[in-house]
């Protein structure tokens, strides 16, 4: 490495010489994503190829493709990781629109002051929701799969923070009636009402798409693990018997 001429390079020179720790080096020889060879006393020795491999692996985690993944990536054909980057590319891409309407609203309300006027509460409160659109879906991710992720991503494009408040009455709406249609049948028609408009939100969300469908899924099936302001916000659909009764609502619904 670097005209150096030298062959093999003992854990600690090679993890000098690459930017990373002797347990990350361990870490990926466990997970057989960088295997070095090995002297007769078992010590690892790294060859000069092997930086361009590590560097490769440095470079897919950075951008968020997962460890266990970009094994097969590097050991497999292009098409396969050049699909990985381009889900990574959506990924980010759909990170940047919202950065954007956050640095656009708050250009908005810096050109008011400017302008001698006082942003109202209605400006800094917009700015307040576009950033929380970001943090908000942030940790969510972790429920979706690759696939799901990039997708959620470019649904993202189409989310706004007037179409979030839209969405949120009309979730909290829809509570409010199946709490007052308890004590119908499940199978009636009130119940079949709200159960097609509980399916008619659901498909604004995932678009009918199977991955995401999937992570949603996931998601609400581990809500007690979620952040305590996830879980906070969540409070008032959480009475059990609205779960219970739509989910008999839903068996109860005739197939399509």
């Amino acid at each position: 490495m670097n005209g150096s001429g030298k062959t093999f390079y003992q854990a600690q020179e090679f993890a000098n010489l690459a930017g990373v720790t002797v347990r990350t080096l361990h870490h990926y020889d466990r997970l057989a994503l960088l295997k070095p060879a090995r002297t007769e006393s078992g010590y690892r020795m790294y060859r000069e190829r092997d930086l361009e491999r590590l560097e490769q692996i440095v470079a897919l985690k950075f951008i968020g493709v997962p460890l266990k993944r970009i094994r097969s990536l590097l050991d497999g054909d292009a098409g396969e990781l050049r699909d990985v980057l381009r889900m990574q590319r959506r990924l980010l891409e759909g990170k940047r629109l919202l950065l954007d309407n956050a640095i656009g609203v708050i250009k908005e309300a810096e050109a008011g002051i400017e302008a001698g006027k006082r942003p109202d509460s209605a400006l800094l409160k917009k700015i307040i929701e576009v950033i929380a659109m970001q943090n908000n879906t942030d940790w969510m991710m972790k429920y979706y799969s690759d696939d799901g992720k990039a997708k959620v991503d470019a649904r993202r494009r189409l989310w706004s923070p007037e179409l979030q408040e839209r969405v949120s009455k009309e979730w909290a709406d829809l509570f409010r009636d199946v709490e007052a249609a308890l004590d119908e049948d499940p199978a009636g028609p009130r119940a079949q009402a709200l159960v097609a408009r509980w399916k008619k939100l659901m498909e604004a969300f995932t678009g009918g798409d199977p991955d995401i469908t999937q992570g949603v899924k996931n998601l609400y099936a581990d809500r007690a693990n979620w952040p305590g302001d996830a879980q906070e916000k969540m409070g008032a659909y959480n009475n059990p018997k609205v779960w219970d009764f739509m989910r008999q609502a839903m068996k109860s619904a005739p197939a399509v």
